[in-house]
């Protein structure tokens, strides 16, 4: 979750690095010197239960609502864990305090316990604390950035993400994807056909066939999309049943065997010159019309053209579990830069899509 949180750009940090052991009094106080004691502050206790029940359960602070433990609660039951309850308990001896002093002495965080299972449930927790932990914590990940309001990246975990647009309709997601409606509702525990802008969805994970699929960015065309795949405009249409050229942002293509041509291209935007291109990649505009065997300096929109790989441009391939941030912060750049020198207008990446490294 830590270094999740990190790559979502969010502030956090661990209590604790090493097998140390604090006291009551000293874990709600080392808890607090990170960030202090303000009501913008989040503490997160992870817990694996104990005493024979099966599944989570959430225990929030008497001083805070129930926000955030409901949508943790929802994000358990997509990654497949059951919700026992989310609740708040209060000190026998004092019902005005919290029962449990993680809670109580952390005075105006937005304090919770999460416990993500029983170690010694008769039912599916042992297995899932075992082989299913990364996806445990990521639904808290999520559910946290979404309650903080910072755009939702998928992770490590392969989880592919889609955000709703306006005019998006779960038949078209799913038809964008190749998946059905059912698999969709099923992955996102919906239980109608209802969607709010905004909305994140999790795309099932037998759906993504790492690298054979494509999703259509600003710019892209079918002639385009197949040269950077190694194939054809018709195997492409092939694959995808397609009966024209037209493509829409946010499709998903097939693409058959990843066969990613390791070359750098651009597609030329409104307003853009020979000159401007070669200047942000630090070549000349000889050199890029040689190597587009070009005859002028005329370009028109949508033109896909060849970036002579010179020593200060390096070429990466998205991976799962990759996002803007991540790959910015490994190659020492910025993600406003990255998104400037690839032509990308939103955050969103497919796996087997080129970047283009400054």
């Amino acid at each position: 979750m830590h270094q999740r949180f990190d790559e979502l750009g969010i502030p956090n940090e661990l209590t604790r690095t090493t097998d140390e052991t604090l006291g009551p009094s000293d874990r709600p106080q080392r808890a607090q010197s990170f960030y202090g004691n303000g009501s913008d502050v989040i503490l997160l206790s992870n817990h694996i239960n104990a005493g024979g029940g099966d599944g989570a359960e959430i225990i929030y602070s008497l001083r805070n609502s129930d926000k955030l433990a409901n949508m943790i609660a929802n994000e358990f039951l997509k990654s497949g864990q059951n919700v026992r309850k989310y609740y708040q308990r209060r000190l026998p001896s004092d019902p005005s305090k919290d029962y449990y002093y993680i809670l109580r002495d952390t005075p105006n965080n937005e304090s919770l316990i999460i416990e993500y299972g029983f170690a010694d449930s008769k039912g599916d927790d042992p297995e899932l604390l075992k082989n299913n932990w990364q996806s445990l914590a990521e639904s808290v990940v999520r559910a946290v950035s979404s309650y903080v309001g910072v755009p939702y990246v998928g992770g490590d975990s392969g989880e592919e993400v889609y955000i709703v647009k306006s005019g998006d309709t779960l038949w078209k997601i799913a038809k964008m994807f190749g998946i059905t409606v059912d698999d969709l509702k099923k992955k996102n525990n919906l239980s109608s056909n209802s969607l709010s802008i905004g909305q994140v969805l999790l795309i099932p994970k037998e759906t993504l066939d790492d690298g054979n699929y494509y999703t259509v960015l600003s710019g892209d065309s079918l002639y385009a999309i197949a040269r950077k795949f190694g194939t054809t405009v018709d195997e492409l249409k092939r694959l995808n049943n397609l009966t024209s050229n037209l493509l829409t942002i946010g499709m998903r293509l097939k693409v058959g065997e990843n066969k990613v041509v390791d070359e750098a291209t651009y597609v030329v935007q409104a307003g853009d010159s020979l000159y401007a291109i070669a200047r942000k990649f630090g070549i000349t505009v000889d050199e890029l019309k040689r190597e587009n065997n070009l005859v002028s300096n005329l370009l028109s929109i949508g033109q896909v053209l060849k970036i002579p790989n010179p020593d200060n441009v390096t070429i990466y391939t998205v991976k799962s579990g990759d996002n803007l941030y991540a790959i910015a912060r490994e190659f020492g750049t910025t993600v406003d830069e990255l998104k400037r020198v690839n032509n990308l207008t939103s955050n969103l990446l497919s796996i087997g899509q080129k970047l283009m490294i400054p």
